[in-house]
């Protein structure tokens, strides 16, 4: 007895695949060409964004080493400008030293010219020169005139010379065939420089 079996896979004849025939078309040159012209652009276009983002970054350095250069120089003229008046500030704080010490010792030497006034008075009182209070007197007199000339105070050799207004203080006028017109015959009261500066202004009498 034969047996029949409904299997499918057994009974259906296989399928064969059906290929459709693929129409090739031949290159040319000119299709070449223009594939190469694409693949070109492509690759140009990819490139793009790094060659416009260097001179980017370049311009970007340039601008903050312009900025940096001159923040350096305002710096530097900030600086330049505090060295001058911190040079000038210390010129004329010395001077201004300077000048407080000059006008100190002029009015403390102006308060010593008294002592001189009465000191040469008083030796024009002693007539005998060998008079023991006269020599001690008049060693007295001289080291005071050292001590003086120690601090820089000259006197003013004005007997004789021409009258000079900058210096000299006129309270009398005489007639004297002995002296040239407007010279100074008799000093009253010596008179005493500093420097260029007058201390005390000579009283003299001067003949016409």
């Amino acid at each position: 007895m034969s047996t029949k079996t409904n299997d499918p896979k057994q009974t259906a004849p296989e399928a064969e695949p059906v290929v459709d025939d693929i129409k090739t078309e031949p290159v040319t040159p000119d299709a070449e060409e223009k594939a190469d012209k694409k693949t070109a652009q492509k690759e140009g276009k990819e490139k793009e964004p790094k060659a416009s983002k260097e001179p980017k970054e370049s311009k970007e350095k340039k601008e903050t080493k312009k900025e940096i250069e001159a923040d350096l120089a305002a710096e530097k003229d900030k600086y330049l400008r505090l060295l001058a008046e911190y040079d000038n500030y210390r010129k004329r704080t010395a001077k201004e030293k300077e000048s407080l010490y000059t006008d100190a010792k002029i009015d403390t030497i102006k308060a010593l010219l008294g002592v001189y006034d009465n000191l040469e008075r008083g030796l024009a009182q002693y007539g005998d020169e060998e008079s023991p209070h006269r020599k001690g007197l008049e060693m007295v007199f001289n080291q005071f005139k050292e001590s003086l000339k120690k601090l820089g105070v000259e006197t003013m050799d004005a007997a004789g010379k021409p009258f000079d207004p900058e210096k000299h203080n006129a309270v009398m006028h005489v007639e004297d065939e002995n002296y040239g017109e407007n010279t100074v015959v008799e000093v009253l009261q010596q008179g005493f420089t500093l420097g260029d500066k007058v201390l005390r202004f000579a009283i003299v009498k001067v003949a016409n």
